[in-house]
């Protein structure tokens, strides 16, 4: 018998059924933007053959205006046609199923032709919308109906109308952008119009045989947002209209709450789903932050939903479903939401990928093919890096072997994994040790080498990782000063203030682990909310708590410092850089920019400012901790060369950019597939 009964188990929608109760949600990859159709094809077929009842597409605009950015993919011609068939037939051919996601940006389109229902510019976007007259809304729904018309006929299986998240439909949903006056405003029934006029158009367009899903805003977590009520309402229109399927939207992206970073509960929206539950007949699906097979079956089997929907967790492992299927979940590649490949890369313009799986959206370009002649490989290194590397070289057939002076695999992820919300690297930590025990790679662990013990290699990779900076502090010798790397191993004792010298990503980890006081909200819900100001949509408008964010008390005092005169954590993650600011403001973080460090005593840490070093100041602190950046560790490297060895260095050893496990697992990975 299956250990997931529920969630593996087949959903008939009358003219068509889904094979198990898992859909891989929307993801924008930029990848149809490439026009590289046989990549398109690729990545989602892969997926396709991975098990997957259902996916559906980054979001395709219904028109230019529509678009998310000028140029963003749409459906518009024979030509678009014919290049996404190219796309559904190769998904048929593995025996899956796709649905194209119709997406009008509204007012959050990048460009200054957007539009809306009324002019209210968007705090994520530089271009104030133009309000729609009548005939406007009317081609607008034209445009749906076409889209959706020319998704069948390029052979998807259906769309989902993208209904969530503050984009186009959203914008006319709520009082916070709708200000009109006429039959698209005021009362709730005139602002739910163009939703149930939209998808009763596209139903009467592409008739009873093809499965439309309707994405419905849950909650919408910003000011005047719509009432539990409202979504209730419109649930209950959007099925009669003709919705298959109602899938889940969790926030608009301008909401200043989480919803899908490492940092949110697992499944941490599934109880917003189920308050919906009973109030229509067709199918539920919930959304975010579920990404193990495990989670996925509980949120079913306890009645939040009908269907799961998982999208970056099928960037991680695309054959999710057929190892849960087999037994084989503990080989699932885990989804860490760190958003470090995908959500940032979107927002970039770049192609997405993962950071835990390179090969997503490269399908074509990454490939790990059995060699034909076997090397011997060693690794001196096992973390990101090293056994990136190593498992994909073992896989493809290679003999081998990773050297680390450490007991354990994983290197510095193991001391990421002891942060307030990022649970999820212990995880991946166990991932690696699983996959290397599966493609025979050999461990040895607890070992120094020397360029001796390599000598018998075909293939030596260095992936010795980084050793923190030495900032030259006069003082920084003193017993209360202690580096990164003792905090987070818990060898260092610290008193109820403390000072943090460099505010990179380090620097924000450390003092989210200083101020952070019992268990992590990220283990707790209601914890998690209660911090976040999280309310139930049925009591507070748009779900956010009357009484706004709740923070627990910090653990300690802690300065923040940089020599930078710039923002603290400016170059942390695109789409995630304001949690972390945000959550060091609610733990009352005191950040302090351009200083020089001119010692430290007993007192704690002097400090002055600019190039005159002028306004000497004292930094009062029991402790000081150095998160002074990274140097790359390559003494093994460079006495390797000095012999005339042929040496592959890689991750920090090659580039020490604070701890960047992306750049890391790519090159590992793509220096594997080239052995």
């Amino acid at each position: 018998m299956s250990q997931y009964p529920n969630m593996l188990k087949s959903l008939d929608l009358g003219h068509t059924t889904l094979k198990n109760r898992v859909i891989m949600g929307s993801m924008h990859t930029n990848l149809e933007e490439t026009k590289n159709w046989n990549r398109v094809a690729e990545f989602y077929a892969e997926r396709a053959r991975g098990g997957v009842a259902l996916m559906v597409t980054g979001g395709i605009a219904p028109n230019h205006e529509g678009g998310v950015f000028p140029g963003a993919a749409g459906l518009y011609t024979d030509e678009d046609i014919a290049n996404h068939k190219v796309v559904t037939d190769r998904v048929h051919d593995a025996g899956g199923k796709i649905a194209m996601q119709i997406l009008h940006a509204g007012r959050y389109a990048y460009g200054p032709e957007c539009v809306s229902a009324s002019p209210v510019k968007s705090p994520i976007s530089p271009f104030p919308p133009k309000e729609l007259d009548e005939a406007g809304i009317e081609k607008q729904i034209a445009d749906f109906a076409t889209s959706a018309v020319n998704a069948k006929k390029a052979g998807y299986d259906g769309v989902e109308i993208m209904g969530s998240e503050g984009y186009f439909i959203n914008q006319f949903l709520v009082t916070h952008v709708n200000k009109r006056t006429d039959g698209w405003g005021g009362s709730y029934e005139n602002r739910m119009r163009l939703p149930v006029e939209i998808m009763k158009r596209v139903r009467a367009a592409v008739g009873a045989d093809f499965i439309i899903i309707y994405r419905l805003s849950m909650i919408d977590l910003i000011p005047n947002g719509s009432t539990f009520e409202e979504v209730v309402q419109l649930a209950q229109a959007v099925e009669a209209a003709g919705a298959d399927i109602i899938n889940t939207g969790i926030g608009w992206h301008e909401a200043r709450i989480p919803t899908i970073a490492t940092s949110v509960p697992r499944a941490g929206f599934a109880w917003v789903t189920k308050k919906l539950m009973g109030k229509v007949s067709i199918p539920l699906i919930t959304s975010n932050r579920i990404n193990t097979p495990e989670v996925a079956e509980d949120v079913i089997a306890s009645g939040c939903a009908d269907m799961v929907s998982m999208a970056r967790p099928f960037l991680a492992d695309p054959h999710f479903v057929a190892k849960a299927e087999a037994g084989r979940a503990a080989e699932i590649a885990p989804c860490i939401a760190c958003n470090q490949a995908c959500l940032d890369h979107t927002f970039q313009g770049k192609v997405s990928s993962c950071l835990v799986n390179p090969r997503a959206c490269y399908e074509t370009e990454i490939l790990l093919e059995p060699v034909s002649t076997p090397k011997k490989v060693g690794i001196v290194g096992a973390g990101p890096a090293g056994m990136s590397t190593a498992i994909a070289a073992a896989e493809r057939g290679h003999d081998v072997t990773v050297f680390d002076r450490a007991d354990q695999v994983g290197g510095q992820l193991n001391m990421a994994k002891q942060i307030p919300g990022k649970e999820e690297f212990w995880g991946f930590v166990e991932w690696f040790e699983t996959m290397a025990k599966k493609h025979g790679v050999k461990l040895e662990l607890g070992r120094e080498v020397g360029a001796p013990d390599l000598a018998g290699f075909d293939e030596v990779i260095i992936a010795t990782g980084v050793v923190p900076r030495d900032p030259q502090i006069p003082g920084q010798d003193m017993k209360h000063v202690v580096d990164y790397i003792d905090v987070l191993r818990g060898k260092a004792e610290l008193g109820k203030r403390v000072a943090v010298i460099g505010a990179g990503g380090i620097g924000f980890d450390v003092c989210e682990y200083l101020t952070q006081a019992g268990e992590s909200p990220t283990l707790n819900l209601e914890e998690w909310k209660e911090e976040w100001g999280v309310g139930d949509p049925s009591e507070t408008r748009g779900g956010l708590a009357d009484a706004g964010p709740k923070p627990e008390a910090p653990a300690r005092e802690v300065v923040l410092l940089q020599r930078k005169a710039t923002r603290h954590g400016k170059t942390l993650g695109k789409t995630t850089g304001w949690i972390h600011r945000a959550t060091l403001k609610m733990k009352g973080v005191e950040m302090i920019g351009g200083v020089n460090y001119e010692r430290i005593d007993e007192r704690g840490l002097h400090v002055s400012f600019g190039e005159a070093r002028e306004n000497p100041t004292l930094v009062e602190c029991d402790n000081v901790v150095l998160c002074a950046g990274q140097v790359s560790e390559r003494s093994l490297a460079d006495a390797l060369e000095g012999t005339g060895t042929t040496v592959h260095v890689i991750g920090g050893a090659d580039v020490a950019s604070e701890l960047d496990a992306k750049r890391a697992i790519d090159q590992g990975t793509r220096l594997a597939a080239a052995l």
